[in-house]
This record gives structure tokens, sequence and C-alpha cells, in this order.
């Protein structure tokens, strides 16, 4: 199984660790039409565990899902999380595809962190190095056999058949960054335990990370620090957000240390990018997930960076009926990866 080609009709799917969703997209010239979408909640134990009996409640949410929607097609295309692959672009000769594989498949192993034996591996060209023209930048992922077959047998479970497994971070991408922005930028896309990091420079991904941060681990700072439970800590930073003069400011101090280190490793991701390219100017960062649904958020990474922020849009690129924009908008920040996923051509 390639984790980036695929052929024919198909449809997107996304297993989050809260809610599974699903978008299918019909292109027309070089915009795509909204054919369907939708998602359904899912319990985060079920969602992260291997049991069986779990395995098959999460099977069922997701043909529930297909049938409440509407969609008929089999063929899908499988996101995986960014937390359970590797990726990182190095600077390969410029060799004809058939001997950039065979060097890939023998240096694999020096530039991910797993046996070329236990994972999966493929690569993609993103075209000449800015540090030596002699060379191509090549994106390299790898993702552990366990996780990709398990995630294979779950969805051919239900009766679909998976034609390719991409990369949360690689469907951001696509769905975010509109096709003629050339800008350097970098992708916040904030999850409920993780954060995807992705820089991207001409509208291709030049780093990509995965920090252990997310809305749970907020939810967990604010249930700890203040003395409530989780629903409250949930509904208090949903409500209020990061804003300084809310409650008195307590939401924001209770995850100050938190935020702290979360800024700490955005401006290590920046820098990193910086020090390859230092040609470079990253003009902002383009913000999705739970970035945009807490309030002040924006702001808040916006003053601990320096770097302007602005808001992602998973639905840029597609066309729509207009009676659907107001439903559309309020899930837009869950959606980018189901609907990069929907848009690939390859």
């Amino acid at each position: 199984m390639k984790l980036f080609s695929s052929v024919g009709e198909f449809f997107a799917l996304d297993i989050g660790t809260t809610a599974v969703r699903v978008a299918q997209l019909k292109q027309s010239g070089d915009a795509w039409n909204l054919v369907r979408y939708g998602s359904a909640p899912v319990d985060i134990k079920v969602a992260s565990s291997d049991a069986p009996e779990d395995q098959k409640r999460l099977g069922d949410v997701i043909t529930n899902l297909i049938s409440q929607t509407g969609i008929a097609e089999r063929n899908v295309v499988v996101g995986i999380p960014s937390s359970k692959m590797f990726a990182t672009v190095v600077d390969l000769p410029d060799l004809p595809q058939q001997e950039l594989a065979s060097t890939i498949k023998y240096q694999a192993e020096q530039f991910i962190p797993m046996s070329i034996d236990e994972a999966k591996i493929d690569w993609a060209v993103l075209g000449k190095s800015l540090r030596d023209p002699q060379k191509n930048e090549v994106l390299l992922a790898s993702v552990a056999n366990k996780f990709s077959e398990a995630r294979l047998d779950l969805v051919e479970s239900v009766g679909l058949n998976v034609i390719a497994l991409e990369p949360d971070s690689l469907a951001l991408v696509r769905a975010l960054v509109p096709p003629t922005n050339q800008d350097a930028m970098m992708i916040i896309d904030f999850g409920d335990f993780s954060t995807d990091l992705v820089a991207v420079l001409g509208g291709s991904p030049r780093l990509i990370r995965s920090i252990p941060v997310g809305l749970q681990t907020l939810i967990k700072a604010a249930t700890q620090n203040l003395n409530i439970d989780v629903n409250q800590a949930n509904q208090f930073i949903m409500k209020f957000g990061l804003h300084p003069d809310r409650l008195e400011g307590q939401i924001l101090k209770s995850l100050d240390a938190t935020l702290d280190q979360f800024v700490v490793e955005i401006n290590k991701s920046v820098k990193f990018f910086q020090s390859r390219y230092p040609n470079v100017q990253l003009r902002y960062l383009m913000l999705s997930g739970y970035t945009l649904s807490v309030p002040a958020f924006g702001e808040y990474i916006a003053g601990k960076t320096g770097i302007q922020t602005v808001a992602g849009n998973a639905w840029g690129n597609v066309r729509y009926s207009p009676n659907l924009r107001d439903n559309l908008m309020q899930i837009a920040p869950q959606f980018g990866v189901a609907v990069g996923l929907a848009e690939r051509t390859l």
C-alpha cells in the first residue's frame, strides 16, 4: 500500500480521536464541488483502543456515518495521524526516478527512526534544493507496519477498499494552502492530544512535526490547577478561551506552563525552518483545529511568537450550495484533513 498514490473515484476518511469525518468531492477544472460530507462522534477510549470489541465499535461508527451521508463509493483514501508517522525532508542527488528509488531504499535507515523491515516507506520529490542546485528536496514518510496494517484491517472489515494511506499533514497542506500561494508559512493544527506543525514553502511541506500538546492537555491542566471537573474545564476553555480579562484571567493562568512549552516548540520549529532556508521569510502562521475554536488562541500565539496568524479555511478550494455555508464554516476547523484527502489528484 503506497502512502502517496491513489487512482480512480474515491472518498476521504479521517479517523480522529473524538470524531470520524468523511468527505467526497468532484473535481471541476481548478476547483472542487462538494458531493457528500459528514462527521460522527466517537468515544476517545474507543478510538485509541486496539481491543477487537472497540475496533468493532469504531467500524460501526464508520459504517453508520457512510450510510447517513449517502456515500455509495467503496474506494477510500484514509488519513494517517502525524503522531503515528515520521516525515522528513532531505537533499538527495538529482537522479532518474528508478535510480532515486534505489538510493532511498538503501539509505532509508539513516533518515528514519525505525527499521525498514518494520515500516512502510514512501517518498515524493518536492523540487530543486534551495541549498544545492545539484540536488532535489525529497519528502520521506514512514509509518510502522503494525499501525498501518491495523488501520487497513479496520477499514476493509467494513467493506471498503483502501486505495491509499496519506499522512494527515500532507492533506492539511492541500486543503488549507491555495494552489497559487507560494508564500512560506507554518500550519498549526491543534488537535485533541497533539498538534501538527507543518512548514510550507512553494505549496509543499518542508518541515513536519507532531508535538504532544492538544485540547485534552489544556483541559487536564485547567482541571488540576483550578480544582474543577473535566466537563467544567472544557466549558471554560471553549467559552472564555485565552482572554486575559475573562474570569479574572484564571483560565489563562491555569494554562500558562502548558502554553509556554507549546510556544517553545513552535519557536523551535520556526528557527529550524529559517536555518534551513535562511533567505526565506516565514510570512505567517496558518491556524487550524482548536486554535480556531478556543477564543483568543490566535492572538495568544501571535503575541508569543511575533508572527502574524491567519485562519485556515478547509473549504477554500471547494464550491458548495450557499445554504450550506453557515454549517460548513462552523465545522471547517476540524475538516482540514478530510477535505485535503478528498482533494487528491494523483
